[in-house]
């Protein structure tokens, strides 16, 4: 049998990899609230630049992954943005109800992150 890594019982840390984890053990800071009586906004800000780019360039967070997490269409992610300067990512989506109308759980959006939490973000 040809040896591997997978047999000797070392994880990939101790080989020099990181195992993928969640974007919470990763960010600073990840939020959601209210863009208006119509919009949600959300914000995923990490304390450093390796941390931000790690999960920028895995593309968990892309247009495409967050409509895919929210079940929703493309037209309902109005905005999406990767702001640099304040190693942040950045998007806003439509509500299904106005905030405060009928049917509307949450009327701030400030409980609406929660699926952003477990996102795995893979490792090197």
């Amino acid at each position: 049998m040809l040896w591997t890594p997978a047999f000797t019982g070392v994880t990939k840390s101790e080989r020099g990899m990181r195992a993928s984890q969640k974007l919470s053990e990763i960010a600073k800071t990840i939020r959601s609230k209210n863009a208006g009586v119509d919009k949600i906004t959300f914000d995923v800000i990490f304390a450093d630049r390796a941390a931000y780019d790690r999960v920028r360039e895995s593309g968990v967070l892309s247009r495409k992954a967050v409509c895919r997490l929210f079940g929703i269409g493309t037209a309902q992610l109005t905005d999406h943005v990767e702001f640099d300067p304040a190693l942040a990512i950045k998007f806003t989506i439509y509500r299904r109800v106005p905030s405060g109308s009928p049917g509307d759980a949450d009327i701030f959006g400030s409980q609406q992150h929660g699926p952003l939490l477990d996102i795995a973000v893979p490792g090197d």
